[in-house]
């Protein structure tokens, strides 16, 4: 006697669940890596803001950022990697760095972080 089911199974494979887990598990530990980097990135936007309300000379900035920097475990820039420019109304505060997060072997990724106490500029007209 032939019992086959008319109806056909389907679902995944084995195999394809595993691809599907080693896939996930990838996009996990490269999302482990990322995470502390764009913290700090956090962190750093967060000090400028402060450095710039509490400060009224760009060496007072660079001094309460660096106070900042010690109590926020920031090591990727220090006050002097600061870009500040004097405004008609203060001061705009600025930084830029890459961090560089090995993967595999010889690969790695590049991340740019770029910051800046300024307001954001216009947007530019349509044609």
């Amino acid at each position: 006697m032939n019992y086959r089911s008319k109806t056909r199974q389907t679902g995944i494979t084995i195999v394809g669940l595993i691809f599907v887990f080693a896939i996930l598990g990838m996009i996990g530990v490269l999302g482990l890596k990322i995470a502390p980097t764009v913290t700090e990135y956090m962190a750093i936007k967060e000090a400028i803001i402060k450095a710039k309300s509490s400060a009224t000379t760009a060496h007072e900035i660079e001094t309460a950022f660096n106070k900042q920097a010690d109590v926020s475990y920031i090591e990727a820039i220090t006050g002097k990697d600061l870009e500040i420019v004097r405004t008609g109304d203060g001061f705009d505060v600025s930084f830029a760095y890459q961090k560089k997060i090995p993967l595999v072997g010889p690969a790695s990724l590049l991340l740019d972080y770029v910051g800046t106490t300024a307001k954001a500029p216009p947007k530019a007209l349509k044609e």
